[in-house]
């Protein structure tokens, strides 16, 4: 096993963990819970035709699942996540060919990684919730849950991101 699968690895647990056990614990307002653990997804190296991280993300959606009993819906919106990464982070970027090989998602300029944080962190939270609600009837609580969670989740993110681009 060499050092990026163990680093991968322990990123995947102390994403759980944090969630799990601190993060699943705050409720901002009274029903604002950060979704933090979709941070793997971002931090993933990337890489042409690589199906793990559809395996992991799906993976860890269902552990996430199983520790706050939601039958499913964040395996469902972290693998959809997972699967639109790319093309996602090829219109931010501007670019129909990425070069796997170097790409790094510290080296983006801020305001590229921002749009890319901000675009996956609010399909994520929109599949969560909409699958959470699942009635047309909820579409306003469904948007507002979406936009006052995605703005708490990304702070966050941002944050993480700033002291980890600190240490390299």
């Amino acid at each position: 096993m060499n050092r990026e699968n163990i680093s991968t690895a322990l990123l995947f647990i102390g994403l759980i963990l944090l969630q799990v056990i601190v993060l699943n614990n705050i409720n901002f307002l009274g029903y604002i819970n950060p979704l933090y653990y979709i941070w793997f997804v971002f931090l993933y190296p990337v890489r042409k035709d690589d199906a793990s991280i559809l395996v992991l993300g799906f993976l860890l959606g269902l552990i996430i699942d199983m520790f706050a009993d939601s039958g499913g819906i964040n395996a469902a919106a972290t693998l959809l996540i997972a699967f639109i990464r790319i093309p996602v982070l090829q219109s931010v970027l501007g670019k129909r060919e990425l070069d796997y090989a170097t790409m790094n998602i510290f080296k983006l300029p801020f305001s590229k990684l921002l749009a890319y944080v901000v675009i996956l962190t609010t399909i994520h939270h929109f599949a969560v919730f909409g699958m959470e609600y699942f009635k047309w009837s909820k579409f306003g609580t469904i948007l507002l849950n979406t936009v006052l969670t995605s703005i708490f989740t990304i702070i966050l993110t941002l944050i993480s991101f700033t002291f980890v681009m600190r240490k390299r």
